[in-house]
């Protein structure tokens, strides 16, 4: 988030730096000057305008009520106030006007819900999508740093016969697919299956969208991929649906399949776009469409939007 910040040079006349107890008093370079990191405390809100989160579920539900209290506008990226009644769930190129006229904790969706309800958005404008399925393809930084250690550590230890003790993940990630992210939940979904349900209903307004999710974790450093399959009510021609995904912002279209072009996980690292491919009927249903959609879950998943979010705020000012 620092770095993007200084990337896309963030209207602010004060920069704030607040960690846990272990971190205060350590030094952080922003914009070539160094500042030094406070203590996170219900009291350090006071006098900041703007206050953007990105911690674990607890700390999130302890203390952005306190920012709040203080006056704070809050953007937050844990998952703890996503689905709370009075919360806005936003992506900007999405819903902004749900930013716009919240009163207090702005939530930032799940990386791999906001890929998809990025490509799911004009579909939905213009034929009215029924029916989702989804099956995602998660790279290992959707853990954290620890995943990614995982994957090249477990990968190094798998070619010279070495045994290595994965510290994130129940199974071997390397040379393996862990279809299981998240907590056991009802019937069978995982945590990380029904947030992608759940959110994005919340996000278009339309709880009468049907979504079945199955999410799995790769060995991928970086960039989540999904297959998407939808049904709308008229059917949405491949050529179409190029059209509204071209014409959508944020949104990129890589699809020529004769030639080998289309989203690849190592040449989507690093962008704030979500990128789509393989765009073509379904077969099975007349009015179904599937596609391919790959984007950095570090950046347009969390990061990226979270900014975005705070732009859209400071440009109502």
């Amino acid at each position: 988030m620092c770095r993007l910040m200084e990337e896309r040079n963030f209207p602010a006349k004060k920069f704030r730096f607040i960690a846990s107890a272990r971190s205060a008093g350590s030094k952080v370079t922003f914009r070539g000057e160094e500042h030094t990191v406070e203590e996170l405390t219900k009291d350090c809100f006071t006098g900041s305008d703007l206050v953007i989160a990105s911690t674990p579920d607890e700390i999130a539900a302890e203390f952005l009520p306190s920012a709040v209290e203080a006056g704070c506008k809050v953007i937050d990226e844990s998952g703890y106030w996503r689905m709370k009644d009075g919360v806005a769930l936003v992506i900007p190129e999405v819903n902004p006007q749900d930013a716009i006229d919240a009163k207090g904790i702005i939530a930032s969706p799940n990386c791999s819900t906001t890929q998809m309800v990025m490509a799911l958005k004009p579909l939905h404008d213009a034929a009215k999508v029924k029916r989702v399925i989804v099956s995602t393809y998660q790279a290992t930084s959707g853990a954290g740093v620890q995943g990614t250690e995982d994957l090249v550590g477990g990968s190094k230890a798998f070619l010279t016969g070495e045994k290595y003790d994965y510290k994130v993940f129940k199974h071997p990630i390397a040379f393996n697919c862990i279809p299981q992210i998240g907590s056991e939940k009802e019937l069978g979904y995982t945590s990380e299956e029904l947030k992608m349900v759940y959110e994005t209903r919340k996000i278009l307004g339309d709880e009468s969208m049907q979504i079945n999710a199955t999410c799995v974790r790769i060995p991928v450093a970086n960039c989540h991929s999904e297959t998407i399959t939808v049904e709308t009510e008229r059917p949405v021609s491949p050529e179409e649906a190029r059209e509204l995904f071209s014409s959508f912002p944020g949104l990129q279209v890589v699809d020529e399949l004769a030639s080998g072009k289309y989203p690849l996980p190592n040449e989507c690292d690093g962008s704030d776009l979500v990128f789509l491919g393989r765009i073509r009927r379904d077969i099975s249903h007349p009015n179904g469409l599937s596609f391919w959609c790959v984007s950095d879950n570090l950046r347009k998943g969390a990061a990226t939007n979270a900014i975005q979010i705070a732009e859209l705020l400071a440009s109502q000012k």
